[in-house]
């Protein structure tokens, strides 16, 4: 299978923060040819080990499987949802999107509705229209018809988006915050030849409410390194100034020099700068952003595990629709790959 058709099956699958179950079972799926061995730990993270030498390092990839989405929260008498957001979801882009609602007794397709601008008084049509204001319609027309369909509260939503090939290079899809560091992490494995270092390839669960399942993971695991493998903002396109989000597509993986949650490990950056460079891999450096990744609870598990991080350039992130160039993903592969291969002289 090629990595696009992986992106695909890995963006299209459902797996809204906490209900990972779609996509665990494809990294399952992916990650069992290419390991020695494979896990599924008690908070549902996914592991595939790579056995090396004792004396060698043991890295850890975390690649996040959970996306940004919505939960029912309650079902008027009329037979709409109401919800909350599972994740750093903006209001300004929720109202009109399709969406599907997971329950028990299968996929449901819905909108999110709100009042038509005809009808809008002229101070209303100025602002964002926030979540609380907003509700989903699945077709019912009261509360026991939308029981009757299988709706409980507690029901994750996702958005209705399918993958979808952009010129020449460019791909779009649903979930690529991290289905793409999800890819890199299945690709990476597939093509890891027999190296000295001891391997975990990590997809996490409940990254974007808190980092939970990479906290769990790398206790358990106490690698002697980290890596997270995630997206990152990226700025050229009109409107953001490069001093907010200097990050380009097509130029290759970003290093996180420092986010809200982790300042990189010196040798890690070291590590990871050294293992481009040799590789003649294009790359960028990145500072100041006010989010984190995986790699920030890694860091401080235990007594502590030197931390980095690769992300992939992603236009409009946690938005239904994310952009990314497939040569920075080619490239986040080979970077992941040479990172391994290094890693026994820094640590």
């Amino acid at each position: 299978m090629e990595l696009v058709d992986i992106l695909e099956k890995l963006s299209n699958a459902s797996g809204v923060t906490g209900s990972e179950d779609e996509v665990r079972a494809l990294m399952k799926e992916f990650l069992k040819p290419n390991v020695d061995e494979l896990q599924e730990d008690k908070l549902g993270n996914v592991i595939g080990i790579r056995q090396g030498k004792k004396s060698a390092p043991k890295i850890m990839f975390a690649a996040h499987m959970d996306e940004v989405g919505l939960m029912v929260i309650n079902i008027t008498k009329d037979g709409f949802l109401q919800f909350t957001k599972l994740g750093g979801v903006s209001d300004r882009i929720l109202a009109s999107q399709k969406v599907v609602v997971h329950t028990r007794a299968g996929s449901l397709p819905g909108v999110i509705g709100s009042k038509p601008p005809h009808i809008l008084k002229e101070e209303e049509r100025k602002k964002v229209i926030e979540a609380e204001d907003l509700y989903i319609d699945i077709g019912a027309s009261k509360k026991e018809e939308v029981e009757q369909m299988g709706v409980r509260i507690g029901d994750p939503v996702s958005f209705d988006v399918k993958f979808t090939r952009m010129g020449k290079e460019m791909v779009m899809g649903k979930a690529f915050d991290d289905r793409v560091g999800c890819a890199v992490l299945v690709e990476a494995m597939r093509r890891l030849p027999k190296v000295d270092a001891t391997v975990y390839a990590v997809g996490t669960v409940q990254e974007e409410v808190g980092l939970r399942g990479a906290t769990t993971a790398a206790f358990q695991l106490a690698p002697d390194l980290g890596i997270a493998i995630d997206v990152t903002i990226a700025g050229d396109v009109p409107g953001i100034k490069e001093v907010e989000a200097p990050i380009k597509t097509g130029n290759g993986p970003s290093l996180t020099v420092a986010d809200a949650s982790l300042i990189t490990h010196p040798q890690v950056l070291k590590l990871l700068r050294s293992a481009a460079e040799e590789s003649k891999i294009p790359f960028q450096l990145e500072g100041g952003l006010r989010g984190g990744t995986d790699a920030g609870k890694i860091a401080l598990t235990k007594g502590g595990i030197p931390s980095g991080v690769i992300s992939i350039p992603t236009r409009y992130i946690h938005t239904p629709f994310s952009v990314v160039n497939l040569m920075d993903v080619e490239n986040t592969i080979k970077l992941a790959i040479a990172s391994i291969k290094g890693a026994p002289k820094f640590f």
